[in-house]
């Protein structure tokens, strides 16, 4: 965002009660695309199975247990190379496998070792399911075991990659028809789709209907960022696009929570789509931003926008279109005094991120750098139901360590004076030809005892000299290096 354009939030204030409101109410949303994402962890969740009997059952035996009934066998149940010997009424001996079933051609004995003969048939008549955690899921419904299997394994691949296309789709239709419309149809359409998912008469529809609520959340989560960061201002522009994620992290915790009470899928997907419904009651009140309305030129709807901030902040004198278009050009001058091609603006596409190799460079590095976090992430928190333990507890966990992590760390490291100092501990050769390899604890708001200028101060233990303390000036913007002592000083940092 151009600096010309924070003479609006010099005027109005960067984060005041309008401002609140439309960021608190948007950023609720955010919610349902942590719930959509991650819905899937019990969904989808494969209980311990075995073929279906064929026929009515005398005696059920499993090793040396003989149970009543099929539902005695799961508690016993620990490895999927187990198998059910069943005994019908007519005599006949059958084992049953997760995905075959052997008929006894000698049926003297009910014994679970049988050395005889065997006749295998596959399981046509389907299979049991232990219901003991969850009532029904996707895999019980449909079948999805055994040499349907594979179908299970790509309902997150395909609804993942519903997210990257609409991550690109809506990015780009929201800075042709505005933010406020694709918020409003893509918070829409998670609630119309969410609901349509539970109501799925097949796989396949299954399927096809969450790449579309996939395509929508990922579409909303995109544009309510850029959307939120162009209300806020630069003095909490960092904090506010932070934290847009922790309420995607709280969806997470209320896709454990509900899990926890409901265990059927079709129901359990119902009380998540609804969780967000109040915001679908209210989204058509926000206003579109005034950045994109004067990039569109349309100055009146935006100096109404101004006005209506103004009211809620209490401002009287707010600022008028005409400062702000005046101060954008003034920017534009000046970037283009140190640009050789001084022609008409130029309309930029993806492409332009590769124009030159510093560019690419940052560009495959981020990327890089997202993949990587979000490989990680997601694949910890979908095999949070493996982790051992309470698998409703370890999702829960996941989402508030998240939204711990961002309170306490993300301010530090992202804020505007110490995310270069935080970048450079990995990089930078320091005095003494010694560079930082590591750190872990930080002190902000230590004064120099010479001059009083600030520090920031890493406690640091893993590095490749012996000094004790590194320290950047933000005054002298130099490191100050030196083995238990400040260089300013001479002196001990305490």
């Amino acid at each position: 965002m151009a600096l010309g354009s924070e003479l609006l939030f010099d005027s109005l204030g960067h984060f005041g009660r309008f401002q609140a409101c439309v960021y608190f109410a948007t950023v609720f949303q955010a919610m349902s695309c942590g719930i959509h994402y991650l819905a899937s962890v019990f969904m989808a969740v494969t209980p311990k199975f075995v073929c279906a009997i064929p026929g009515n059952v005398s005696s059920i035996l499993f090793h040396n247990s003989s149970k009543s009934s099929i539902e005695d066998i799961w508690t016993l149940w620990a490895s999927a190379e187990n198998y059910i010997v069943v005994q019908l009424e007519n005599g006949e001996i059958w084992e049953l496998d997760q995905c075959s079933r052997s008929k006894r051609e000698v049926s003297l004995d009910l014994t679970y070792e049988y050395e005889g003969n065997k006749s295998i048939f596959s399981c046509s008549d389907g299979f049991l399911y232990d219901d003991t955690n969850w009532k029904s899921t996707v895999v019980t419904q449909w079948d999805l075991v055994c040499d349907r299997e594979w179908l299970a394994k790509l309902i997150q691949p395909t609804f993942m990659l519903g997210v990257l296309f609409g991550a690109v789709i809506f990015g780009d239709i929201a800075d042709r028809v505005g933010r406020q419309r694709v918020i409003w149809f893509t918070s829409t359409g998670q609630f119309v789709f969410g609901i349509a998912v539970a109501f799925t008469f097949d796989y396949y529809s299954f399927v096809i209907v969450r790449f579309l609520l996939a395509m929508v959340s990922s579409g909303y989560l995109v544009v309510a960022f850029v959307y939120v960061t162009e209300f806020v201002g630069i003095k909490a522009r960092t904090w506010a696009s932070m934290h847009v994620h922790a309420f995607f992290a709280m969806g997470i915790m209320v896709v454990a929570l509900v899990g926890f009470l409901v265990r059927t899928w079709w129901v359990y997907q119902i009380f998540l789509s609804v969780a967000t419904l109040p915001f679908i009651l209210c989204c058509w009140m926000l206003p579109e931003t005034p950045f994109w309305l004067l990039s569109k030129e349309r100055y009146e709807d935006a100096q109404k926008v101004i006005h209506i901030m103004a009211r809620w902040n209490k401002v009287s004198t707010p600022c008028k279109v005409s400062e702000l278009y005046s101060a954008q050009q003034d920017d534009l001058v000046s970037c283009r005094m140190g640009d050789s091609d001084t022609s008409s603006t130029k309309k930029h596409n993806i492409l332009d991120l590769f124009c030159n190799w510093h560019i690419a460079r940052r560009t495959v590095t981020v990327w890089l750098i997202w993949f990587t976090g979000s490989l990680g992430y997601y694949v910890f928190s979908l095999s949070s139901v493996s982790l051992g333990g309470n698998e409703y507890l370890n999702l829960f966990l996941i989402g508030s360590q998240y939204i711990n992590y961002l309170g306490k760390y993300g301010w530090k490291i992202f804020n505007r004076h110490s995310i270069w100092p935080y970048i450079s501990l990995h990089s930078r050769t320091i005095p003494n030809n010694c560079k930082i390899t590591c750190c872990w604890k930080w002190k902000h708001d230590v004064s120099c005892r010479k001059c009083g200028c600030s520090f920031l101060c890493i406690s640091e233990k893993c590095l490749d000299f012996h000094a004790t303390f590194a320290c950047w000036d933000h005054g002298s913007s130099e490191w100050n290096v030196n083995n238990n002592a400040s260089r300013n000083t001479g002196k001990t940092i305490d």
